[in-house]
């Protein structure tokens, strides 16, 4: 089911503005959260119908009468909120049943029914990785936090965050510097920015990327509200990445889910004397992948990414793909579809053998060349 869900649009496949009223009402009803709103629509079909159905209907669907009776009271003026903040432009409200609500999102055990967007909604369904960690982590955590997300943008992959001070900050930057794409998730109403200094990294954020939230306009930060934040980061995401965190904090509550959704948790190791490294040795000790350096994250989700678009039905047009840069190209026109060395590589384009391998593994996850045993690469053919 495509929709345009901006008010005033003309709205395809039946999906009118009322019909949309409806998920919108259904999702300000206190104590249907994401599990039962998912389960009703499993049995009524609708948002529609669940407002509409009898009280025995209801009760039937398992519901306590507490529940039962706000879903029969509840006033559909409590969405004005949501309706007047869809007026302003590159706002939207995507629903579990459009066409491109994030596939790999759909695979946790409690996906949000309904997405709050500010910017490019069809980056939810490009190739992500979450870069987290703590709220005051080290200088150097920073710099290296940027180095990577500038690195790992730079090869391809939306950088999804949290927005918060710290790890975060420095991830979406790193993207931004790199002139590509990040996505914040937020645990707030999408009128709101929090932390509210963080509103001209918000701003940079929607000019090229975007802003989520499951979160109903208005929504105020509240503690509870971040754990559920973080189970959308990592439900994006191919992987996490932890940079610094300790043993007891919401960096390795993303972790957490990152495992029981089937994703990949790298960490960087520290020194044994900084508390902040601590949460990170925990996931290595936990079978988190030892990450160094930002090829030993590629290589890993090289493989991993095709297996995860084959499962989630992914096009391969669907996918991020790098743009080729002309020293890419250049490179690439060396390569024949007869293995050639890295070493012949290096002599042809008078490149250091760091500089060439690092741009043969961007080729390689581009599925434009493949090695073979004894450092060779020869051109793939493209259908």
């Amino acid at each position: 089911m495509k929709v345009t869900n901006k008010l005033g649009d003309d709205m395809s496949s039946g999906f009118s503005i009322e019909r949309l009223r409806d998920w919108l009402i259904l999702w300000r009803v206190e104590g249907v959260g994401a599990k039962t709103y998912l389960a009703l629509l499993d049995i009524f079909k609708s948002p529609s119908d669940v407002l509409s159905a009898s009280t025995n209907d209801l009760k039937n669907a398992k519901l306590s009468d507490a529940v039962v009776q706000k879903i029969k009271s509840i006033d559909g003026s409590v969405i004005e909120p949501d309706l007047a903040w869809l007026k302003q432009s590159d706002c939207h409200v995507m629903c579990w049943h459009d066409d491109d609500y994030p596939a790999l999102l759909k695979e946790i055990p409690d996906p949000p029914p309904l997405l709050f967007v500010r910017g490019d909604r069809s980056l939810l369904s490009s190739m992500q990785l979450a870069i987290v960690g703590t709220r005051s982590p080290s200088p150097m955590a920073l710099k290296t936090t940027h180095a990577f997300a500038k690195s790992l943008a730079s090869f391809g992959l939306t950088i999804t965050s949290g927005l918060a001070l710290g790890v975060d900050q420095a991830a979406h930057y790193g993207a931004l510097d790199a002139s590509k794409k990040t996505i914040a998730v937020a645990a707030t109403g999408l009128d709101r920015v929090y932390p509210a200094n963080h509103k001209p990294l918000a701003k940079e954020i929607i000019k090229t990327g975007a802003i989520v939230s499951e979160f109903p306009i208005g929504t105020q930060p509240r503690p509870g509200y971040f754990p559920r934040r973080n189970r959308i980061i990592s439900g994006l995401s191919l992987g996490v990445l932890v940079v610094e965190a300790t043993i007891k904090s919401g960096t390795l509550v993303t972790a957490k889910h990152a495992m029981e959704q089937g994703r990949e948790v790298f960490a960087m190791p520290g020194s044994i004397h900084n508390p902040l490294a601590k949460g990170c040795h925990h996931l290595i000790r936990q079978g988190a992948k030892l990450v160094e350096t930002a090829e030993d994250v590629l290589e890993e989700l090289g493989s991993l990414s095709c297996v995860v678009a084959d499962d989630v039905g992914v096009k391969p047009e669907q996918l991020a793909r790098v743009s080729l840069e002309a020293d890419y190209l250049m490179l690439l026109e060396k390569i024949a579809f007869d293995p050639i060395s890295v070493d012949d590589l290096v002599m042809e384009t008078k490149r250091t053998a760091e500089e060439v391998s690092s741009m043969l593994l961007v080729l390689e996850l581009e599925g434009l060349v493949s090695s073979a045993p004894g450092g060779f690469f020869y051109r793939c053919v493209i259908d």
